[in-house]
């Protein structure tokens, strides 16, 4: 321990308010730093000397004005049966509640910070809570039918993975790291994967219909790592994620489907779920579907 260690101590040191460990380091640093063992004597010195001195108590005169001039604490008032009514113990607490002049919403107070929510009229005072406590309740129930209205609007069977995948389309077009393995050869980047992924995706250059492969990469999506090829249409990146079916894709979405301007697809075979995603029209899809399909089985 140096002294910048020790100096911000020394205070809880003198007090006895360390722990066992710590006041024995700060003790070894003392034993060898003259400095801090001056501001310890100091420290304790003033500790002494605020000990010794006398304490003053206030005379009964100041507690005397100072409780006279505080409000006097209001008094229960007594509470009174009507004549004729049955006893207060076997009434219902609503019916003792009105008999009382309290509401039965009495004991909601401490959820509403010590108010009552109020659903008539009421004294100037607590219109300004209700008017807030009411647009609370509009501003609830509009966001529960904004969430209704996009789970309605959300296509049959697709679930989260296709948001999952436009985000991860997205970054990876943003970042600097868009494909691990630059090569238009298949020969080289089926075996990239080797040892990064459990299993081996098939990987096809479909060129001559228009689609030529440019490289692969890793991505996560839908909790595992996964094997993404990356093609090209036009001027237009075209990304072919490729992992093993799970249970999570019994479900079948439409063929194709467009999430937030990018037209996605979605098919199974082999063993295999193939999710292909692009900024290009849909029908651009359903072409590489076909050419990656009659390339799979003609090499089958």
């Amino acid at each position: 321990m140096d002294c910048k260690e020790a100096r911000p101590l020394i205070d809880a040191n003198a007090d006895r308010e360390l722990s066992a460990p710590d006041a024995r380091r700060v003790q070894a640093h003392l034993a060898e730093c003259p400095d801090c063992q001056r501001e310890s004597a100091n420290v304790r010195a003033l500790g002494d000397t605020l000990r010794a001195a006398g304490y003053h108590r206030a005379p009964e005169s100041l507690r005397a004005r100072i409780l006279a001039e505080l409000p006097p604490l209001a008094e229960p008032e007594p509470e009174v049966e009507p004549a004729g009514q049955p006893d207060a113990q076997f009434r219902p607490e609503p019916a003792r509640a009105k008999a009382r002049g309290r509401s039965p919403l009495d004991g909601w107070r401490g959820w509403f910070g010590g108010r009552r929510p109020s659903f008539g009229p009421q004294p100037a005072g607590g219109a300004a809570w209700s008017v807030g406590w009411a647009g609370a309740l509009v501003i609830a129930i509009a966001a529960a039918a904004v969430g209704v209205t996009l789970a309605l609007h959300r296509p049959a069977g697709v679930g989260p993975i296709a948001d999952e995948l436009v985000s991860s389309h997205v970054r990876a077009l943003l970042s600097d790291r868009d494909i691990d393995v630059i090569s238009t050869d298949q020969h080289t980047v089926k075996p990239w994967f080797n040892g990064k992924i459990d299993y081996s995706p098939p990987v096809e250059d479909l060129a001559a219909s228009g689609f030529p492969l440019v490289g692969g990469r890793l991505d996560y999506v839908a909790h595992r790592r996964v094997a993404v090829m990356i093609y090209r249409y036009r001027k237009h990146p075209l990304d072919l994620y490729v992992f093993p079916e799970s249970s999570d894709s019994a479900d079948r979405p439409p063929d194709t489907l467009v999430r937030e301007g990018y037209a996605l697809s979605r098919w199974q075979e082999g063993g295999m779920t193939y999710w292909a995603i692009t900024d290009a029209s849909p029908d651009a899809l359903v072409a590489f579907k076909a050419a990656l399909q009659s390339r799979l089985h003609g090499a089958g």
